[in-house]
């Protein structure tokens, strides 16, 4: 099977990269920074290219029945009007080309697997988000749906599309585990906030998982959220991170007022949260391997 991935070369793309080579895929990878050894695996077609500007890159996505974008900015600075934009347009306009490629040339059907984030439904308080739960109101909010929109646009197009609803990924080599870590090691963890937003998470074997699963069936389309089916709050998150690692909570919580003076309008991603639950994947048989966060955090401490 055929498969290109668009903004493969962060820490997830090389992961998902990592097993499907193992599962004798045929991977073809665009990106800009090709540096990391993975890449000089001769089994895979490198694609150098901006994404965000129209190429000849747009006739290699065409030839592969499974198109997997997960190209974007990271979200995780401070948003100043330029971070925003270059988070915005890098994923839109990254979408909107792959879209527009489609048109190119007809295949018997493609699927496109498209990223997009628990971010979509805002500030969920202590609501049970699903799939069909509507979009919130802020900057990823907005970003989340006008993405998806974007990627949906490719269904007039003879393809198959789904938007992945990430969470917070957990991975050893980069995510917000590896930042955690070194935060505990020097104890300087402590709770964010209150301690009682929701913080909905995945392991990153899950994930992977749980895409080769939809590359797999290549039946279900629309939202999927990409979750473990056991979201905690900050406080619990802490707590058990603590707990994992063995090392005691001395700080006391930082306050709101204090991470807004600080991180500006992304102290919102911290300080708000999304208890979101993977309906469909779970409606659809998908076996969560590490369903909770202790059981995570262990597998991801072993060397």
């Amino acid at each position: 099977m055929k498969v290109i991935i668009i903004g493969g070369t962060g820490f997830l793309g090389k992961h998902l990269i990592t097993r499907m080579l193992e599962n004798n895929y045929e991977i073809s990878v665009i990106g800009r920074n090709f540096s990391d050894e993975l890449f000089r695996d001769s089994r895979l077609s490198i694609i150098k290219a901006n994404t965000t500007v129209q190429g000849s890159w747009q006739d290699d996505v065409v030839k592969n029945e499974i198109v997997i974008n997960l190209a974007g900015a990271s979200i995780f600075t401070r948003w100043s009007n330029k971070a925003k934009n270059e988070i915005y347009e890098t994923r839109i306009l990254t979408t909107k080309n792959i879209v527009e490629a489609f048109q190119f040339r007809s295949l018997p059907m493609r699927y496109l697997l498209n990223a997009s984030a628990v971010g979509y439904y805002g500030d969920g308080h202590d609501d049970i988000l699903d799939e069909k739960s509507p979009a919130g109101d802020d900057f990823l909010s907005n970003l989340s749906r006008d993405w998806e929109d974007e990627a949906l646009k490719a269904e007039s197009k003879n393809t198959h599309v789904v938007t992945m609803r990430f969470g917070i990924i957990l991975g050893r080599h980069g995510g917000a585990f590896s930042k955690l870590k070194t935060l505990f090691k020097y104890l300087l963890g402590a709770e964010l906030g209150n301690g009682k937003q929701w913080f909905s998470w995945i392991h990153e074997d899950d994930l992977v998982n749980a895409m080769l699963f939809l590359i797999q069936k290549q039946s279900l389309q629309g939202p999927i959220n990409m979750t473990s089916p056991n979201p905690i709050t900050n406080s619990e998150l802490t707590q058990t991170l603590a707990r994992v690692v063995k090392r005691p909570l001395i700080l006391p919580p930082a306050p709101a007022f204090i991470m807004r003076s600080i991180l500006g309008e992304f102290s919102d991603v911290l300080l708000k949260g999304q208890r979101v639950k993977p309906k469909k994947l779970q409606s659809e048989g998908f076996n969560f391997l590490f369903p909770t966060l202790e059981e995570a955090l262990r597998d991801l401490l072993k060397q």
